[in-house]
């Protein structure tokens, strides 16, 4: 429905490649490739002759490196020391979505070849991650994985209503002010919310504090959290033996459930 090349888009520069930031952290190879580095890295497409749908003859965004710790920005960065530039945004959905293994073309690599090297060893990681069949074996694994689907699911419905795809904008310009949270229980580091009103939208990491959220999806385990999140346990049988924990009406959770499908079936 719509525009399905802007919105698979969206998801992939909006919510997708912030994920980084979680792999930098929480992976220690990848921590360790960007130890001591500095610079801006992009990743970009250009949009050729629909340029009139995207608003610009290039679409991106960019992070910073500032001594190892990365940093995500908003859009183009003015001067790069890396980017890698799609030839079309139909290339870059392609790409990371995995259906395509052509490369983009590498500006300023063989100037920094650290960051061109440590960038793509992040990337291949998220994807790694990101592509799991079934719960991994350790805690520290699963709990990455929870928290990069967490904060997937949470930041590309955000992206999906700003973008103007029809259900997500429609179910969002009707809706009070009401906030969506996905947890484990005990566990408030692997936390992420939604909150919309309005037609507006928000996604933000860790727990929202104002006030009780409107719906939480929480799980007992990061094990049930992946059960749900890679589609190998059913969702009705998890919450009658407590692995999943609806906290709110059933019928709002179904609606936020229809969205996060939305949101991976855009990321697949």
């Amino acid at each position: 429905m719509g525009d399905d090349e802007l919105y698979a888009s969206r998801i992939f520069l909006g919510a997708a490649l912030p994920l980084l930031k979680v792999i930098a952290e929480d992976k220690e190879s990848v921590k360790k490739g960007f130890a001591g580095k500095n610079g801006a890295v992009q990743v970009s497409a250009l949009t050729g002759n629909r340029e009139s749908v995207y608003g610009a003859p290039k679409i991106g965004t960019h992070f910073l490196i500032e001594d190892g710790a990365l940093r995500f920005g908003k859009g183009l960065f003015e001067t790069p020391d890396v980017e890698l530039e799609f030839p079309s945004v139909a290339a870059l959905n392609g790409f990371f979505s995995g259906k395509s293994k052509k490369l983009p073309r590498i500006k300023g690599g063989l100037r920094h070849p650290g960051i061109l090297v440590s960038t793509f060893k992040a990337l291949l990681a998220m994807a790694a991650a990101l592509g799991v069949q079934e719960a991994p074996d350790d805690e520290a694994t699963r709990s990455m994985v929870v928290k990069m689907y967490f904060y997937l699911l949470s930041s590309g419905i955000s992206r999906l209503n700003k973008a103007g795809h029809p259900d997500v904008a429609k179910w969002v310009k009707a809706s009070p002010d009401r906030v969506y949270a996905w947890t484990v229980e005990g566990r408030p580091e692997l936390s992420a919310y939604l909150r919309i009103k309005a037609g507006n939208s928000r996604a933000a990491r860790g727990t929202y504090e104002r006030a009780k959220p409107f719906f939480t999806m929480s799980f007992d385990s990061t094990t049930s959290a992946l059960g749900i999140l890679l589609s190998t346990d059913d969702m009705v049988e998890a919450t009658k033996a407590g692995r999943i924990i609806m906290k709110g009406a059933p019928e709002y959770g179904a609606a936020i459930g229809e969205y996060m499908m939305l949101v991976g079936s855009y990321a697949k």
